[in-house]
């Protein structure tokens, strides 16, 4: 069975840090591109980082540049998102997914993603 699980969510104050995983089973990682989503209560998702199969492409949405930092450890068959200097906005159920692609760049379309985790909770609050 394919899967991927996310973990790490948690409630943070303004200010701290959280590492979220995203680990996959039943495939490899090694030939997806991974993006970590999020979706904040009566918003739509949106992408928030992706990074390419090897690791060399990352993509960050403007609001969390300088801020989180995705990274990947094919070895360990898993993904993760460091996140700092985290603010309230940034509450959301975070999603990771899996696209299946031969390109270079990874994307934040996520009708494009074949598999998807799911989610985990982070809440920025004092």
């Amino acid at each position: 069975q394919l899967q991927l699980v996310e973990s790490g969510g948690g409630l943070v104050q303004p200010g701290g840090s959280l590492r979220l995983s995203c680990a996959a089973s039943g495939f490899t990682l090694d030939n997806y591109h991974i993006g970590w989503f999020r979706q904040a209560p009566g918003k739509e998702r949106e992408g928030v980082s992706c990074i390419n199969r090897g690791g060399g492409s990352t993509k960050y949405t403007d609001s969390v540049k300088g801020r989180f930092t995705i990274s990947r450890d094919n070895a360990k068959n898993t993904v993760y998102l460091q996140m700092n200097s985290l603010k309230p906005e940034d509450t959301a159920d975070y999603y990771c997914a899996a696209r299946r692609t031969f390109l270079d760049m990874c994307v934040f379309d996520s009708t494009s993603y074949n598999y998807w985790g799911q989610g985990t909770q982070v809440t920025i609050s004092s």
